[in-house]
């Protein structure tokens, strides 16, 4: 693991977030400091070519990272978050620690996402407001005990789709284009106890859907959106809806645009900090 990093002033945050989404080859990392108008900037790659470029283009400094510190780098470990009456998720790796969890929260399912390589703990504003969007399209199709399936795509840590087949969900996939948060996804899956759930390495900017979900969930970045909505209209079934996430309130207006065009509804946005989140369903034909 290789990292590349910067200071720069906190007003420049929102653009460098921008310069680096839908980046590949890696992830960025934005640090704040009370009290400071500075930021730092990591990223991090698995190979040292992307980190060289990002130092050769922006200036910086490059080092390598033993595998194990990557999981380490922050000492904190972030508080449980809670989702409408239904689910807490927590960090918990171990089955003791996911019992204790349990025993806390007795009233509520149980996620248990370490904090590891993937992106989804469910601390991010967007993880967050996909999860409570999840629930509140699930639960009346659970109620009404209809079958239901749900696709998970840029799946990350896994999160969304487990929590699809613990509020019952008949069918349930998931892809990440990294090879790394397909493994993740998988040993979260075992984590949490949800089988059925599946978990593929796919480009979905050049997937064909061959199948349709009654929920398809796309917590991906802006420009992989605007590029992919062809495919993922084709990919809802009749009377199902698309969830979209990753999107800067700077990107939102032309994303959701290019959306609109490729056939998608929008019917809600929610807004949290910077980030946009959006739900709607999809034009027949």
């Amino acid at each position: 693991m290789f990292v590349w990093s910067k200071l720069t002033a906190s007003r420049s945050a929102d653009t460098w977030e921008e310069r680096f989404a839908g980046n590949p080859d890696g992830t960025l990392v934005i640090t704040s400091f009370p009290g400071r108008k500075m930021v730092r900037l990591e990223f991090y790659s698995e190979a040292q070519a992307p980190a060289k470029a990002a130092q050769k283009q922006f200036g910086g400094a490059v080092r390598h990272l033993k595998p194990q510190n990557w999981a380490a780098h922050s000492s904190q470990t972030p508080p449980p978050v809670k989702v409408r009456e239904t689910f807490v998720i927590c960090t918990a790796k171990t089955k003791a620690e996911i019992k204790q969890a349990r025993a806390k929260f007795p009233n509520r399912e149980i996620i248990a996402v370490p904090a590891d390589m993937a992106f989804g703990t469910g601390h991010h504003a967007t993880t967050a407001t996909v999860l409570r969007l999840l629930v509140d399209s699930a639960l009346p199709r659970q109620a009404a005990g209809k079958k239901w399936s749900m696709a998970d795509l840029g799946c990350g840590s896994g999160i969304l789709a487990i929590a699809a087949e613990k509020l019952g969900a008949s069918r349930v996939w998931g892809c990440d284009y990294d090879p790394a948060a397909v493994k993740i996804s998988q040993e979260n899956a075992e984590r949490n106890e949800t089988p059925k759930v599946r978990f593929s390495r796919v480009d979905v900017l050049k997937w064909e859907p061959k199948q349709q979900w009654d929920i398809v969930a796309a917590n991906i970045f802006f420009d992989v959106l605007e590029a992919a909505f062809s495919q993922l209209v084709r990919s809802v079934a009749p009377g199902g809806v698309l969830m979209l996430s990753g999107i800067l309130k700077s990107q939102a207006k032309d994303c959701l645009a290019a959306g609109k065009r490729a056939g998608f509804v929008v019917e809600k946005v929610v807004t949290k900090g910077k980030w946009v989140t959006a739900l709607g369903s999809v034009k027949a034909g």
